[in-house]
This record gives C-alpha cells, sequence and structure tokens, in this order.
C-alpha cells in the first residue's frame, strides 16, 4: 500500500510539473469518456434498464403474422388463442389484452387516458401485484363497473390519495362511475397492440392511466382483436413455445379457413420492445467507440513523446538502482492518474451531455423519460477510465522499463528515432482511418437529412395548425359548429377535422372489396386491406392536395344517407389506387365495398387525389381510400387549420371558441404540421446531430495527432534538415519534405479509414434516404474534406521546419 501511494504522489508531481500536457491529455480523455458514458447512459436507460416484470425472460409476446410474410395488421381471433390456454403446456398462463383510450371527464376539464382491456390472468402472467387494493376478479368483465388506476394517473389527478379505493371516476364510453379497486406500481407501460397502431393516440412507450376487465366469454370467436402474452413455465424454453404454437396454430388453419395462413410469433417481449431503441443507439454506440479510441490514441501518443523527453532522466534512475517493474509502475500510475481525472471529469461531461441529449432527443428514442444519469454511468465512467490508461499507457511504459541504462548516461538523444517516429505515426493512422469512418457516417446522414427536406410529400406544410380536438359529451353535435366558428376567425382560411392525419400513423385499416375484380384463386371479389381516411369537405384544400380527378366531398355528404336501405357512400381514392386497381379504365364511378368494425357499406368512386406520403417521408405512396367524415365521424379526430400567416398566435382564440361550444372539450397534441413533418424524421435528425458531434470531436483529435507526430518528427530531424539547408536545399525541398511525410500518413489512414467506413457504414442503412451506404460521393467528398484538413495541420510543423538555423543547429547537435 505504501509502495502505491509513493507511486502515486510521484505521478502527482510530474504532472503537476508540465500543466500544459496534463490539461491536454486530461480534456482529451474526459472528452472520449463523457462521449462514451452518456451514450451508455441513454442504452442503460432506454434497454438495459430492467422492466418491472418478474422473471422478465419468461415473459412471451405472441403476435399473428402470415405464413406467406405478407403484412398482417389484425390480432388473434378469440377462438384461436382461447384454445392455447388447454392446449399450449409450455406456458403457465396466457392473458389477452387490448389497447384502449378514453377520456377522464372531472370537474376542473377533461383529459385523454391511455388504458387496456385485460383478462385476469394478465397481472400473472406479467408478474406485478397491486400497490394498493386488488386484481379483477376471475368473474368480472367489461359490464362491471370496476377499475385499477395507473401509478402516474393516481399521483397527477388524485394526488397519490391513499384512500382512493372504493372511490368512482367517470370516463367517456362508460354510462356509469367506475370504482377504483386497485392502483398499480410506477413504471407500468403499455405492451404492443398492432391492430391499434394506428388510432391517434396510440403510444406503446407511454405508462399505463388505467386497466379494465375483459373475458373470452363476452367475446365473438371470430373477433380479431386481441393481443396475447404469456408466461413460460419454469424449464420450458422459447423454442419449446415456438414449436408448440406454430402446430397449434397449422391445426387451427386447417380445422377452420378464417385462420389459414396465420402462424404464430412468439419472441420476449423485452426483445420486442427494444426493438426500435436498439436500432438507433447500437449504431450510435459503435461510433462513440471510436471516438473513445481515437482519445485514447491521442493521449497514448502524449505519453509516448514525453517518454522519449524523459529517456535520460528513466537511464540515470535504472543506473541508480530502480528496478524495470518499478519505472513500469510509476509510468503506467502516470496514465492512470492521468485517466481518473479524465473520468472524473467525464462523468461531468456525461450528466451535462445527457441532459443535452434528452433535449434533442425527442420523439426519436422510445422510452427516453426513463433516462435518468444514475450511479451506473458513474461506474461505467470509471471502467472506462482504467480501459483508457491501459490503451494509452501500455506502450509508453513498457518502453520505460526496457530502456538501455548505457545509452542514457552516456547523453543519448531524447529526440524521436526511426522506430518512435512510426509507432507514433501508426497511432496517427488509426486516428485518421476511425475518423473518416465517423465523418463518411455523418455525411451520409447530412444527405438522407437534406434528402428528406426536400421530399415533396403531396400536401403543403407551412401555416397549419393541428390539433387532437374530442368533446367527452354530445361529441357528435359538437363538429358542426365547431368548424363553423373556427372557420369565422380571422387569417383562417380553411378548417377541417381528419381521422387519419399525414404522418401521425393515424387511419383506418379498412377491408375493401373491388366491384367486377375477382380474385383468380377464390372467384370471389378482390379484397383488400387499405389505409382509409375520414375527412371533411375542406381537408384537401387545408393541405392543398388537389384533385387528379372527379370532385372532393360536398357539405351534402353526410348522415342523411344513413336514412336510405341501400346507402351508397361517396369515395375518393388516391392516384396510387387507381393507378393499381384500374390501370386501363376510368375508376370514376366504379364500385366498392368496404368494412371497418361493424361498419359495413358500398360506396362509389367520385374522386381521385393526387399522391401523398402519409404513413412516412421515406416511403411512397400506396393505395389509400378516402370517405365522408360527416358520414363516418370519430370520437376523436385532428382539428387541421390553414392560415395565412404564423398559424401559432391562433392558438388561444380556437380554444376560446371549442370551449364556448362545448367546455369539457379535450384540447391536445398541439402542433403545427411542420413540426409533426419534423417529429417524423427524428431519428434521422437525432443520428445526424449525434453522429455530427462525434465527428467533429473525432476530427479535431485526429488533427492534433498528426500535428503532433510531424512536429515530433521535425525536432528529432533538426540537424537532418539543418544539413540540407546548408548544402542548399531551398524552402520548398524542406515544405516538401515535411508535407509528404505528412501526406503519407494521412492518405494511408483514409485508405485504410474508407474500408472501414464501407463497413460501419451498413449500420446506418435503417436511417438512409436517398442515398446507400457505400454512397461513393460522400466517401469522396469526406476523404477530401479529411485531407485538407490534414494537410493545413501539416502546414505549421512544415513551416516550422523551414526556419531552423542550420548554424545553430550544428552547433547545437
Amino acid at each position: 500500500m505504501q509502495t502505491v501511494l509513493l507511486d502515486l504522489r510521484f505521478a502527482l508531481r510530474q504532472l503537476l510539473k508540465n500543466p500544459g500536457f496534463t490539461a491536454v491529455a486530461v480534456l482529451t480523455l474526459a472528452l472520449g469518456i463523457g462521449a462514451t458514458s452518456a451514450v451508455f447512459n441513454l442504452i442503460e436507460g432506454v434497454l438495459l434498464t430492467s422492466h418491472p416484470y418478474a422473471k422478465p425472460q419468461q415473459v412471451i409476446l405472441i403476435s399473428p403474422t402470415k405464413i406467406d410474410g405478407e403484412p398482417y395488421r389484425q390480432g388473434w381471433a378469440t377462438a384461436q388463442w382461447a384454445e392455447w390456454q388447454i392446449e399450449a403446456k409450455s406456458f403457465d398462463a396466457l392473458a389477452g389484452y387490448n389497447w384502449t383510450f378514453n377520456f377522464l371527464i372531472m370537474s376542473d376539464g377533461s383529459e385523454s387516458v391511455e388504458g387496456m382491456y385485460i383478462t385476469s390472468d394478465y397481472f400473472k402472467v406479467i408478474g406485478i401485484k397491486p400497490l394498493l387494493g386488488r386484481e379483477f376478479l376471475q368473474s368480472e368483465t367489461s359490464k362491471d363497473a370496476v377499475i385499477i388506476l395507473g401509478y402516474d394517473l393516481w399521483q397527477r389527478r388524485f394526488n397519490g390519495d391513499p384512500n382512493i379505493l372504493g372511490q368512482t371516476v367517470r370516463i367517456t364510453r362508460h354510462e356509469s362511475p367506475l370504482t377504483i379497486v386497485g392502483v398499480m406500481p410506477p413504471g407500468m407501460r403499455f405492451l404492443p397492440s398492432p391492430t391499434y397502431a394506428h388510432s391517434p393516440n396510440y403510444d406503446v412507450n407511454a405508462r399505463v392511466d388505467y386497466w379494465l376487465p375483459a373475458t373470452v366469454k363476452e367475446a365473438k370467436p371470430k373477433q380479431t382483436t386481441w393481443s396475447v402474452v404469456g408466461r413460460l413455465r419454469d424449464g420450458a424454453t422459447l423454442a419449446q413455445a415456438r414449436a408448440e404454437l406454430t402446430t397449434i396454430a397449422l391445426r387451427q388453419g386447417q380445422a377452420d379457413h378464417d385462420f389459414e395462413g396465420i402462424t404464430a410469433k412468439a419472441q420476449l417481449l423485452t426483445v420486442e420492445l427494444n426493438r426500435d431503441g436498439r436500432r438507433l443507439l447500437l449504431p450510435l454506440l459503435g461510433a462513440v467507440m471510436l471516438v473513445f479510441l481515437i482519445a485514447c490514441g491521442n493521449v497514448g501518443g502524449l505519453l509516448l513523446a514525453r517518454g522519449l523527453q524523459r529517456q535520460q532522466e528513466y537511464a540515470v534512475r535504472c543506473a541508480l538502482g530502480a528496478q524495470r517493474m518499478q519505472l513500469f509502475r510509476q509510468v503506467f500510475t502516470e496514465s492512470l492518474l492521468l485517466a481518473l481525472v479524465g473520468g472524473v471529469l467525464g462523468a461531468c461531461l456525461a450528466t451535462g451531455t445527457v441532459k443535452i441529449l434528452k433535449v434533442i432527443g425527442g420523439s426519436g428514442i422510445p422510452r427516453l423519460d426513463a433516462v435518468t444519469v444514475t450511479w451506473p454511468v458513474l461506474a461505467f465512467s470509471l471502467a472506462a477510465a482504467i480501459v483508457a490508461a491501459t490503451v494509452a499507457g501500455i506502450i509508453p511504459a513498457l518502453r520505460a522499463c526496457h530502456l538501455d541504462p548505457a545509452r542514457g548516461i552516456k547523453g543519448a538523444s531524447s529526440s524521436a528515432g526511426r522506430k518512435e517516429r512510426r509507432l507514433l505515426g501508426g497511432l496517427a493512422i488509426l486516428q485518421t482511418s476511425l475518423t473518416l469512418a465517423l465523418l463518411v457516417g455523418a455525411g451520409l446522414l447530412i444527405r438522407t437529412v437534406n434528402n428528406l427536406a426536400n421530399v415533396r410529400p403531396g400536401y403543403e406544410t407551412d401555416n397549419i395548425l393541428t390539433m387532437n380536438v374530442t368533446s367527452p359529451m354530445n361529441w357528435d353535435k359538437f363538429n358542426a359548429p365547431a368548424l363553423e366558428r373556427v372557420s369565422a376567425l380571422p387569417t383562417v382560411k380553411h378548417a377541417a377535422f381528419v381521422w387519419g392525419l399525414p404522418l401521425t400513423g393515424n387511419n383506418w385499416i379498412t377491408t375493401v372489396e373491388i366491384e367486377a375484380q375477382p380474385d383468380t384463386s377464390t372467384g370471389k371479389p378482390k379484397e383488400l386491406r387499405l389505409p382509409g381516411r375520414a375527412v371533411t369537405p375542406e381537408y384537401f384544400q387545408a393541405l392543398r392536395m388537389p384533385m387528379v380527378a372527379g370532385r372532393g366531398f360536398y357539405s351534402t355528404d353526410n348522415r342523411d344517407i344513413w336514412k336510405g336501405s341501400n346507402a351508397v357512400l361517396p369515395a375518393i381514392i388516391n392516384q396510387a389506387m387507381a393507378d393499381r386497381y384500374y390501370p386501363k379504365e376510368n375508376a370514376l364511378g366504379k364500385k366498392l365495398r368496404f368494412a371497418f368494425e361493424n361498419v359495413r357499406a358500398d360506396a362509389e368512386i367520385v374522386g381521385i387525389v393526387a399522391n401523398a406520403r402519409t404513413e412516412a417521408l421515406t416511403q411512397e405512396a400506396g393505395a389509400e381510400l378516402y370517405l365522408s367524415y360527416w358520414q363516418l365521424p370519430a370520437f376523436s379526430k385532428h382539428l387541421v387549420i390553414r392560415t395565412a400567416s404564423d398559424p401559432r398566435p391562433l392558438f388561444a382564440a380556437v380554444q376560446r371558441e371549442l370551449r364556448a361550444i362545448e367546455p369539457t372539450v379535450a384540447i391536445e397534441n398541439v402542433k403545427t404540421l411542420q413540426q409533426i413533418r419534423s417529429d417524423a424524421v427524428a431519428p434521422q435528425t437525432f443520428a445526424l446531430r449525434l453522429l455530427a458531434g462525434f465527428s467533429f470531436a473525432a476530427c479535431s483529435l485526429a488533427l492534433i495527432g498528426i500535428y503532433s507526430v510531424l512536429s515530433l518528427s521535425v525536432n528529432s530531424r533538426r540537424r537532418e534538415i539543418a544539413i540540407r539547408t546548408a548544402v542548399g536545399a531551398q524552402r520548398g525541398n524542406i515544405l516538401r519534405l515535411v508535407l509528404g511525410e505528412g501526406f503519407r500518413l494521412i492518405v494511408i489512414g483514409l485508405v485504410l479509414g474508407i474500408g472501414v467506413a464501407m463497413v460501419l457504414s451498413r449500420f446506418l442503412r435503417t436511417f438512409l434516404f436517398g442515398v446507400g451506404p457505400t454512397d461513393p460521393a460522400t466517401l469522396v467528398g469526406m476523404t477530401l474534406l479529411f485531407t485538407a484538413a490534414g494537410l493545413i495541420a501539416c502546414w505549421i510543423p512544415a513551416r516550422r521546419a523551414t526556419k531552423v538555423d542550420p548554424m545553430e543547429a550544428l552547433r547545437y547537435e
């Protein structure tokens, strides 16, 4: 212990004697450790934090999928998964659930709340007990007026009242008040419900506000809305469960044509929940690890150069009896002390960086609200410091303990020899190659974001204000007066309601049968599943979506049509649907039959609207169906307002007009359409910002490394340069000599870096749009950019070399 303290004291004295070197080394390590710790903190908060479920490795999400690989957005039929409860032996319990949302009616205003309908075994499956009260009883159904509250809603709206049990709440779509029978612990989030993923309020990463009971008995046998989760029995494996479910699903498909072609996809729940976060964060972890390696290499070069200056000191100490291991220990202790100080500073930097990342991350990262700076980050920073000390300090320490004492005592030069310069050059080449990989990644994302910004989605996003508007009471009588009053406000050009606002993921999945186009395999009318949207007449004008043929909706396209016995609703399709299903004929006047939930009706195509990228900016327009909102009104919908100028100041007036009609109206998610467009590309924007920051830091460190290598080279070759000058070498010759050495380092590093970049950029494939991971223009552009920056870094020591006084250098040597 005393030896360790002596080594630490000696290392501290040495570092304090060289404050400039110490500051640069500490700041470099702090940058690498801080960036790496910050990204680790995101990963720890989003991916590694344990879910609140008991034995989460046994919780399995069971999703329906088509055997032929075609997209399938329905849930399980009641009859299918009810049979599993009897037949599936790999599971200890199975539970069905559905996502839902309502509005909590309170005396001080309504609030939208998201919840779940669950069967009685749900909490048993996920392994959670109520914080207060009890679970649902086996006998309780959706007709029983009971509810379990989520922790956050209990705290937010009921101030965490410990006497909440037995009290009642009122929510929309339930006539009678609901009695609170339990409160769940904090941190309870939704499980995926693909059937409802396109509802406007759906957010799988949100915390659950409430739970309501549901049973298999009260559902229709072929009701395909269920999501299913199960808990494996002790000793059962995921592979066994998959095989068992596949066998049962195959048998069900053979027994009932409606279940044919559907199989079960069983996956660990944690894997499913972390899918989006893993896709975003793991490539960024790889990028920040490159920054960490570059920082370690930079500090390793600094320590090696400093060791060269202390060769004579090491030789004298060896001659006076110092053991080689003692020298190794002391030099390595200096590296460790530098790294620990850098680690402490890096942890502070990581704390601030995490706060910045939470701001710029926005909707780009799932469950970002769960990210906090905790002790694992400090532990990671300490571990990173130890790794950095090992990577950066091992070579200088080994060189110190293998020094020849006789050479040092004879007054050997402390300048770098060819071997040392090659070692430092190798570090500079490594930094250059890794930096180019980061620069290429940043360049690809810059081009992606630029391409997304230039996408013409088929509608205009400027001067449009949007908001979710729901009247919990008398909602059907609220809509028409609301549009009238909002349309009359100053600066308002158009106002419309829409179920299915672009880029929000919101639409109806509608089953459509096309008249006179039978399916060749069955002979029945061709059946499609298309995204459907319900809009009021001014919607297309508000978004400036041009009609290609036919007409838009009229105000007379209202619910009066349902009074007839053979109602035929007007429908508008987009150009993509017309091109695909009516390629050689006029689609206007063609008949369709559509079904959504309990609504089944005939429709006639009265108009064709231009294509629009409504699902995502990165997706070409697919077939879409538009229906009149006045004929198929939605409980919750978006209000879209186009104004003559910036629409944001108009919100107060809109809110006033809506509340004048219905005081309990809920107005939420107020955004401009431009903000919604920005949110749609949030993952790409976040990755760009982060990777650009990493690239700038890495580029700075690499250029410092190149500068350091050439500076050391110039100092060690002063005699050579002096002799060359004395025998007639011109200033240009000396410049070419030094710049040539630097250029060789840069070229070798860039050649290696192109290979590294082509490998690593493939991990960014899911972020890219309009550009490939091996885009030649980006590779060439970033290569030339770094070459120019590298030559500037080489110019300073090269210019200093031209000023070496031949006589002064010769006298010195």
